[in-house]
């Protein structure tokens, strides 16, 4: 049978239609597949290696330099668990004067209210649940840092450790409370696989990358953490590897009978906390060191959502909770505006906190507390 031309017509156009449709879909389909790819490299991301203390690392810089949010805290933590799990590290606090106690107290509420992980501990010296000679009552000193000791384990589930004063305390006059409450208490916490002890008085602005530092691996027992180089001789957050090894290794080598807070801190790695000055993110900074010429566009709201802690030391002001002159405040302050406005936001945030948490309002500065004022 012949065909006609309007069949062969008819079968050229089907055939060329057919064959362009093919090429257009294998097209469309080759290109739907790397979109794909695309997509799932996006979306599932190959974490960095698990980073190294201390500092010096590369890889851990980069985790507190430049974290893209918290999606990425959240997605590292939720993978990274701590040795031995959550239950056995945790946040010290080493309490040493009664004008200590509330700043803790506050630390561990924003640690608690930032949904951190880790357990909390606050250490106190036992004198203070003694009772008083010839029946006399307590101090009133003393009856509000054990109401506030009560508050934190009653309301943010802190547990409390009392501890003794070196033995040499009982028969030396005139030690400070540093001396006869040193560091090494810390590392006595040996059911604790590691704690991290932040320095006062300070704020926890953002607990989560507080978190992580019980997550990476540590090569030294003892790292102590500042905002610069300049400082590292007075550690802002100190991190242990407490175990009964530690502390008789730490304690036999510091003088017999004694335990200086600065020898201590010699058998520590000190370095400065990482941060990315230009991206506004850092693990620790301090508000004497606030200054918007020394940090390239400076911006207080970046520098308030980016940074972890903030300890407040001042030259001139003996710390947050007193009230100063005008005098002393001024010239406390940081020049650039940026930088006030940061400065003045973190000092109202603690003497708020200060009124919220402990019910106390600023006190007036006078004599640090002699060591009788302990009891």
């Amino acid at each position: 049978m012949l065909l006609t031309s309007g069949q062969i017509s008819v079968f050229v156009s089907s055939s060329v239609v057919f064959i362009f449709t093919s090429l257009l879909f294998l097209s469309g389909y080759i290109l739907q597949q790397q979109t794909v790819n695309s997509l799932r490299a996006a979306i599932n991301p190959h974490l960095p290696p698990t980073p190294t203390l201390p500092t010096s690392n590369p890889v851990y810089q980069k985790h507190f330099g430049t974290p893209p949010g918290h999606s990425f805290y959240d997605k590292f933590l939720a993978s990274n668990r701590p040795k031995g799990g959550w239950a056995k590290v945790a946040f010290v606090s080493l309490l040493r004067r009664h004008a200590d106690v509330c700043g803790a107290v506050m630390g561990m509420r924003e640690l608690s209210d930032g949904e951190s992980m880790a357990q909390r501990v606050l250490m106190y010296p036992r004198a203070w649940d003694e009772k008083p000679k010839d029946n006399k009552a307590k101090s009133r000193k003393v009856e509000t840092s054990r109401r506030l000791l009560r508050k934190a384990a009653k309301d943010y589930k802190v547990m409390l450790q009392p501890i003794d004063a070196i033995p040499s305390a009982n028969i030396s006059t005139g030690l400070t409370p540093e001396e006869k409450y040193p560091l090494t208490n810390l590392l006595s916490l040996v059911n604790f696989n590691r704690i991290i002890s932040l320095q006062a008085p300070g704020l926890v602005l953002d607990a989560t990358p507080l978190d992580l530092l019980f997550t990476l691996p540590m090569e030294d027992p003892l790292l102590g953490l500042s905002s610069t180089q300049e400082t590292r001789a007075n550690p802002s957050i100190l991190l242990m590897l407490s175990s009964k090894e530690t502390y008789t290794s730490i304690t036999s080598s510091l003088p017999e009978g004694a335990y200086p807070d600065a020898e201590f801190l010699q058998r520590a790695i000190l370095d400065a906390a990482p941060a990315d000055p230009g991206a506004q993110t850092r693990l620790l900074a301090e508000t004497g060191l606030l200054n918007e010429d020394s940090i390239a566009d400076f911006n207080a709201t970046e520098f308030l959502e980016g940074t972890s802690y903030v300890r407040l030391v001042d030259d001139g002001i003996p710390g947050p909770e007193f009230d100063v002159s005008k005098e002393a405040w001024g010239r406390a302050r940081p020049e650039g505006t940026q930088a006030r406005k940061a400065w003045e936001a973190v000092y109202a945030r603690f003497r708020e906190a200060r009124i919220e948490v402990c019910g106390l309002d600023l006190e007036q500065p006078g004599k640090a507390e002699e060591v009788g004022e302990l009891r």
